[in-house]
């Protein structure tokens, strides 16, 4: 195959730069498409899609956005235009990937673009700001992929050079090596933790093989919930077992590992089928490397590793939780159950773990029960989350939805 690539940034401030790309991406036997998205000055070459293009797929023009004064609005506009143009090129079937170059300006534009495209399109961007904190989680498409523009803030060096070839390279690797994500069988989505926090994936995953689905399991640590949130709302997934929700619990209290305010909505929203359950829900993850918040100082505390740790909820944090679930279930329009594991959520709250904490255990399961409305399926199982029996309740629940028809057979297609 012989990609195309939609090559992103300012052909005015750039030029060198995004020629020295498109030389590279034609050498690798990709196409690269340019397209310009800056807004005042006049390009040394002629960009494939030009920046008034752009401008009026946003319904806008560049004199109307240059008269706006304000560099800010110019470039959302242009942005919104961008993804406009991406979009149509994708369901026209003549995108592959994307690769886009920016300081902090093209890389605003730059993540509205990915992130409007779909999850397995190859997507990089070249940016001073890679992986930087100013960026928001919630701005970044799961599969997105970064590297740092060294020294190549202004004017084409051999360090410059090095970085962009990479990233051409790269791009048109990844159009030729994707495997399309296309479905043999019917896809269940499984949220969880690693297996010594949440294991009920491994009872699980075959035991939905066994019945012809193929299960696709998220890591609930920010992106996997935005992934396969994102993927439940595009219909991808015939059922979703949403068994951790320890990324609503973080968003709900500030934590940084959030997928945004979005989570428990895209396949609530969509109608599919969910088994939802609190996994590690009562817990609230921290920077393991940072210092510990005032406010989390003399709680219980598990280090995870040198990355993640998680401080014990208070009980006033877990009633805001188990408001938010509540809210959030009142919109489901397909099945929905909620299981409530009596005996605990995860690992770390077991007898003699350093977040065992029954009494408190007790007041949380009765906060989620009296907060679920009435269409919601409320089921208490004197279990503990990682109990088989757990994953043979999921499974019953599975069963007998798939006998009702509202889980199509494995014969069917996703």
């Amino acid at each position: 195959m012989n990609p195309t690539i939609l090559l992103i940034g300012t052909a005015d401030t750039k030029a060198d730069e995004l020629l020295f790309l498109k030389s590279c991406i034609e050498a690798q036997g990709g196409r690269a498409q340019v397209m310009d998205v800056g807004v005042l000055g006049t390009p040394p070459f002629a960009p494939d899609i030009a920046n008034a293009d752009v401008a009026a797929a946003a319904g806008t023009t560049l004199a109307a956005l240059a008269a706006l004064g304000d560099e800010n609005a110019a470039m959302a506009a242009m942005a919104a235009g961008a993804v406009a143009l991406a979009l149509r090129a994708h369901a026209a079937g003549t995108l592959h990937g994307v690769l886009a170059l920016g300081g902090t300006m093209g890389t605003d534009l730059a993540l509205d673009v990915t992130a409007a495209l779909p999850l397995g399109m190859p997507k990089f961007i070249v940016t001073t700001v890679a992986y930087s904190h100013l960026i928001p989680p919630e701005r970044l498409a799961p599969d997105l992929m970064m590297i740092l523009w060294a020294g190549g803030l202004y004017g084409l060096n051999g360090i410059c050079r090095s970085i962009l070839s990479q990233a051409a390279g790269a791009v048109v690797g990844a159009c030729r090596a994707v495997v399309p994500a296309a479905a043999a069988r019917p896809r269940v989505a499984i949220t969880s933790l690693g297996k010594s926090c949440l294991s009920y994936m491994v009872r699980l995953a075959p035991a939905l093989e066994a019945r012809g689905y193929e299960p696709v399991v998220f890591h609930c640590t920010g992106m996997g919930g935005r992934a396969m949130e994102g993927l439940a709302a595009q219909g991808a997934f015939v059922a979703v077992f949403d068994l951790c929700l320890q990324e609503l619990a973080n968003d709900l209290q500030g934590s940084v590992v959030h997928s945004g305010p979005d989570r428990l909505r895209g396949a609530i929203g969509a109608g599919v089928p969910v088994i939802v359950a609190p996994g590690a829900s009562d817990m609230i993850d921290v920077q393991a490397w940072a210092p510990l918040a005032e406010r989390f100082e003399g709680r219980p505390y598990h280090a995870h590793n040198r990355l993640i740790g998680s401080v014990a909820a208070t009980a006033d944090e877990k009633r805001t939780l188990a408001a938010g679930l509540g809210e959030r279930l009142c919109a489901a329009t397909g099945p929905t159950a909620l299981l409530l594991p009596r005996r605990g959520i995860h690992a770390w709250d077991l007898p003699g773990e350093p977040m065992h904490d029954p009494e408190g255990h007790r007041a949380f399961m009765d906060a989620m029960r009296d907060a679920a409305p009435p269409n919601v399926d409320v089921r208490d199982l004197d279990l503990h989350i990682n109990d088989a029996a757990f994953s043979d309740a999921v499974l019953a629940i599975f069963d007998n939805w798939r006998a009702l028809g509202h889980v199509p057979p494995a014969c069917a297609k996703a």
